[in-house]
């Protein structure tokens, strides 16, 4: 039992560690990237910080993700510069702190709310994220991270026995 003991010990602090790592938000909790979703009230609450990343999660036949400048966002230019994402799971890693902007451009979908605006924030900013209302939003902003960290205390666990 006492040879156990420093093992718990390490594993407690990598996990304390690991919880403050990069967050995957699932843009849109479980309704995803498309129409009819408030993507204002999605992003209300939630600390966006460099490392963080955006999953976009959408019907790739319908949608896509283009990020844009704040005017190009405003005015919903969907011919703006850069190149749409169109794989259907397009995962955004925010690098750089300051405001971010991303868009569909098919049809009349920015015009009808399918847009996302965010605020990132340097990592040493940001303190630990904290869900507020809405559903799942701890399910879904998981830290890879910490998922790693568990992974591994199992395994741990697994050869220790």
């Amino acid at each position: 039992m006492a040879a156990k003991l420093p093992f718990f010990i390490v594993m407690a602090v990598l996990s304390a560690i690991a919880v403050q790592g990069e967050t995957d938000f699932q843009v849109g909790d479980d309704a995803g990237w498309k129409l009819g979703v408030n993507y204002t009230t999605w992003a209300e609450g939630k600390q966006f910080k460099v490392g963080d990343s955006l999953v976009f999660d959408y019907d790739a036949q319908y949608h896509n993700v283009l990020s844009v400048g704040g005017a190009d966002f405003k005015s919903c230019n969907t011919s703006a510069n850069g190149v749409a994402r169109t794989s259907g799971k397009d995962v955004v890693t925010l690098t750089a702190p300051g405001r971010k902007w991303y868009i569909c451009t098919k049809g009349k979908h920015c015009e009808s709310g399918m847009k996302l605006f965010i605020d990132v924030v340097a990592e040493t900013e940001a303190p630990a994220p904290s869900p507020t209302g809405g559903e799942g939003n701890s399910a879904n902003a998981i830290s890879s991270t910490y998922l790693a960290a568990v992974v591994i205390a199992f395994l741990a666990m697994v050869v220790m026995h």
